[in-house]
């Protein structure tokens, strides 16, 4: 079997090497965020609003820190992620801070032989559609799982910052999606240093794949915005130029590094 064709097998392997680390790691910061800090950031607070009594569904949410937040706020909240070690630290997270998530373990698109309900919202952020090959798919899912006049609210690293080498010093990968990327690195985004090696499947997808795969599906895009920095530390020769907010030195505010979407879900689908 091609690591293309096996590639969930893959990327649970490797998702689950993350953890261990992820946990440690001053990135992720889980003393703080178990005394009650929250994890996520003003582009997705901005566009969820007053989430207060609305059931969420939180796709790929790793060991769960977003998740436990968006409880926090008053929402009843679903989280979902492929890797089993991920959802059984997720699961002790929220036991040991009381949260009421719910935590399922499955591949978002196995998801609808899991879970039969509807979500106020559906969220997803940060490092999630690159694992993905079928973006066609991946908005099905999203349109099934929202309610009429659902709201979907999605935070992702843009396209161009996966166009670089790991440095941003030259162009390593194509814009579009070309299919699978099949790479083998050492440490992890959250440390770098962590001595585990990491081998994973991914693929690029372009911003017209991506709005397409959407309103394709019957999702109204209500807005989009791209943003000139990163919340999150997690590249190589970063500056911070405010505080959490994060920039490529030598590119200063010239490539965009985020991007957001917000969308509706038709009443007819």
């Amino acid at each position: 079997m091609t690591p293309e064709n096996n590639y969930l097998e893959i990327n649970r392997k490797a998702w689950n090497k993350r953890v261990e680390a992820h946990l440690k790691s001053e990135f992720y910061d889980l003393e703080n965020f178990i005394k009650g800090k929250s994890s996520l950031n003003y582009i997705e607070l901005n566009l969820l609003g007053d989430i207060n009594g609305k059931t969420i569904l939180h796709l790929q949410c790793h060991f769960g820190q977003d998740t436990i937040s968006l409880s926090r706020l008053g929402a009843n909240v679903t989280g979902v992620d492929l890797s089993d070690k991920a959802i059984e630290s997720a699961k002790q997270i929220a036991r040991e801070t009381g949260s009421n998530t719910t935590f399922i373990c499955c591949d978002i698109y196995d998801l609808p032989n899991q879970l039969d309900e509807q979500f106020d919202v559906v969220f997803t952020s940060y490092g999630t559609i690159g694992w993905l090959p079928d973006l066609d798919q991946w908005a099905k899912i999203i349109s099934k799982f929202l309610k009429p006049n659902g709201q979907f609210v999605f935070v992702e690293f843009h396209p161009v910052v996966w166009m670089f080498d790991d440095n941003f010093e030259n162009i390593g990968y194509r814009y579009f999606n070309s299919g699978a990327i099949i790479e083998t690195n050492s440490g992890t985004y959250a440390d770098k240093t962590a001595d585990i090696t990491i081998y994973d499947v991914s693929w690029n997808h372009g911003i017209s794949e991506v709005l397409n795969s959407l309103i394709k599906n019957g999702l109204e895009i209500k807005s989009f915005d791209e943003f000139d920095y990163s919340p999150y530390n997690c590249f190589n020769k970063t500056v911070e130029f405010e505080p959490n907010k994060y920039r490529i030195e030598h590119f200063d505010n010239k490539i965009p590094m985020v991007y957001s979407i917000s969308a509706i879900k038709k009443n007819n689908v």
